[in-house]
């Protein structure tokens, strides 16, 4: 959506704003001692995953799926692992474990299937990427939340200091929330002079 509406051009310059809640760059972190899985570089034309180290190994099976997620495994070799220099900083104990596995995940499938798993958010790139989407109709359409619905969420959020949701449970965070729609629209209706 933002990437073909010309309204979002400029949007990079507000990154840079001093405000927190403007502010959505990442802050740079330290680096850790510990070999990440950001590590590993996957090939995933090769088949090949390279360790940090520069060995090569590749893949273990096709399509492996671990709790609803589907990938990859990579398993090291005993000969490159054990005589490894960063074993230490690779192996969470490398005192019982002998090599380390890596997993590449592509997404979720549904349970029991390798059929990918349909999300919401997909459903609205879908939605959004169409030929109707694209069109200048279905971006006005879109386009209106910023009219709408978009200033609601801003005055619960800030002028309502509803940051985040103090109790637990969908029943509890749907209470609170109509709670502080219900006070914004109590407030509105006072603005326009039905409290009079």
């Amino acid at each position: 959506m933002r990437q073909c509406d010309a309204r979002f051009a400029t949007q990079a310059r507000h990154i840079v704003l001093p405000n927190p809640l403007h502010d959505t760059s990442k802050a740079a972190t330290a680096s850790s001692p510990h070999v990440t899985p950001d590590d590993f570089v996957y090939d995933a034309d090769a088949r090949t995953c390279t360790y940090p180290a520069g060995k090569s190994r590749y893949r273990q099976g096709e399509s492996c799926v671990t709790k609803d997620y589907v990938g990859e495994h990579v398993r090291g070799a005993k000969r490159d692992c054990v005589p490894c220099t960063l074993r230490a900083q690779c192996l969470r104990t490398p005192d019982t474990i002998d090599v380390r596995t890596v997993a590449v995940f592509r997404g979720r499938v549904e349970p029991g299937t390798l059929q990918p798993r349909e999300t919401h958010t997909m459903r609205m790139k879908a939605r959004i990427d169409s030929t109707s989407g694209r069109a200048q109709y279905g971006r006005a359409q879109y386009g209106r939340r910023f009219a709408t619905v978009e200033p609601v969420f801003a005055n619960v959020r800030h002028n309502k200091r509803l940051d985040r949701f103090t109790l637990r449970g969908r029943t509890n965070v749907d209470g609170q929330s109509k709670l502080f729609c219900l006070v914004h629209n109590i407030r509105k209706l006072a603005h326009a002079g039905y409290a009079a």
